[in-house]
């Protein structure tokens, strides 16, 4: 995707030159049109995935759960979930292009309404492509993990927890706001705000941290 978008950027701008930003726009505009089926393909197989591990993963802790709890488990409406995200990361994927279209608007508006010099207003439309790299990459590392946590919510609550423990992966990357969170008891009705964003472990941004239920036994 971004090659593709760097490529549209290119043929209408050619070395940065935005002489034709209307027709740029609409361009980046339509391509996000066009991946919307090769995004919902995208997001039906990596959402089916996150459910097959989730499934695998509450199948080898069973074990160790009562038969009843484990019922309660298996019985989770998870279709609905599913669903709701692959329709999410359709969204988010399609508006990787809309985001580039939005930016080289604005990079027009600056070039009529400020005194920026030629060559950086070029080197901003150019990085275009490096800034929807960045993004697409945050929606790859993030979204899977998303899943995963939404999955494993849906499917403790089903069983009767109110609230889980918020683990980290436990090594130097961990943010300090989340490495506060080890060990934290968190109510699934109260998801902590994090460095100004509301998300269970596992749900915000680039966060590699994991959701361990506490059931009624516990």
């Amino acid at each position: 995707m971004a090659r593709t978008i760097s490529s549209i950027i290119r043929g209408i701008a050619p070395n940065g030159e935005l002489t034709e930003a209307g027709k740029l726009v609409q361009a980046l505009t339509d391509y996000a049109k066009l991946i919307e089926p090769w995004a919902r393909s995208v997001a039906a197989v990596m959402v089916a995935d996150v459910a097959r591990r989730d499934k695998a993963m509450w199948a080898q802790n069973s074990k160790e759960m009562s038969t009843e709890l484990r019922r309660e488990i298996e019985a989770t409406p998870t279709g609905s979930i599913l669903r709701r995200l692959q329709d999410e990361q359709v969204s988010l994927i399609t508006s990787i292009p809309l985001q580039a279209a939005e930016r080289v608007h604005e990079i027009a508006e600056e070039s009529i309404l400020t005194s920026a010099r030629h060559t950086e207003l070029v080197k901003h439309l150019l990085a275009t492509s490096d800034v929807t790299t960045a993004r697409a990459r945050l929606i790859a590392r993030t979204e899977t993990t998303r899943a995963t946590s939404n999955l494993m919510q849906a499917r403790a609550v089903q069983a009767g927890s109110d609230g889980y423990i918020w683990r980290t992966s436990g090594d130097a990357d961990v943010r300090d706001s989340h490495a506060e969170m080890e060990g934290k008891y968190v109510r699934w009705a109260q998801p902590p705000v994090l460095d100004g964003l509301k998300g269970h472990a596992g749900t915000l941004p680039n966060c590699r941290c994991f959701s361990e239920p506490v059931f009624p036994d516990d």
